[in-house]
């Protein structure tokens, strides 16, 4: 029976973060492998390394050791122009702060990646319609992130991190910012994306609303992988 190639295999990834005549060790050595179609629950305690780890995989940081590929890309080996391709093309990044562009409506929001990316305005727009009718958000359009519930505005995160059609999802505490109804509702989105849409989510969360759905858990104790089931 063939074998899975890995969307992300991590061996050794170590990142060590300068304070003074000091360091401070953001991830100590975690080995990893994770496949295509996985929906991951990443748990840990504030500074466990959880944020640190995402930054790696989303490309935004580079690890001071070890290895690291995703999706058929060695992070360490591509020039910036390359890692400017891979953050368009393969990651979607949703944050707990939503990340929007406070002078943008909901569609500039969700286009403005594809349209930097390259693609055509006319795609763009039909299949940034496309996510937002599919997220209840067809009426909200025009609006800005001023005018939205927290609800909404990670909703329109949502649809932006998806306007490239990425493999791999990565979700930073999405359930931070919002109440227990809204949190669940994102969780049920990001399931969704997970089991219909096939794509690899990856949750760094405190909260334990997508637990019942994780594929994989893995727990991050000061930078490094636990060993037991996580206890916040």
């Amino acid at each position: 029976m063939p074998t899975t190639t890995p969307i992300i295999d991590a061996r050794d990834l170590t990142r060590v973060y300068p304070l003074g005549n000091s360091e401070v060790v953001g991830l100590n050595r975690v080995s990893l492998t994770i496949a295509p179609g996985e929906l991951v629950v990443l748990k840990g305690n504030s500074g466990s390394g959880k944020s640190t780890l995402l930054s790696l995989l989303a490309g935004l940081d580079e690890p001071s050791g070890g290895r690291l590929h995703v999706a058929g890309y060695d992070l360490q080996a591509l020039s910036e122009i390359q890692k400017n391709s891979y953050r368009r093309k393969v990651v979607g990044m949703i944050f707990q702060a939503f990340n929007l562009l406070p002078t943008m409506s909901v569609m500039e929001n969700v286009c403005l990646p594809a349209l930097l990316a390259g693609n055509p305005y006319r795609e763009t727009l039909e299949r940034a319609r496309e996510l937002l009718d599919w997220l209840e958000m067809g009426s909200r359009h025009a609006h800005r992130p001023a005018q939205l519930s927290g609800g909404e505005m990670q909703r329109t995160a949502i649809a932006r991190s998806l306007i490239n059609d990425p493999a791999l999802i990565l979700a930073d505490e999405p359930t931070g910012n919002l109440d227990s109804r809204n949190g669940g509702l994102v969780i049920e989105l990001l399931r969704e994306l997970n089991r219909r849409w096939r794509r690899t989510v990856i949750i760094a969360t405190h909260s334990n609303l997508a637990d019942p759905f994780a594929t994989l858990q893995i727990c991050l104790k000061d930078g490094a992988l636990a060993d037991s089931t996580c206890d916040l």
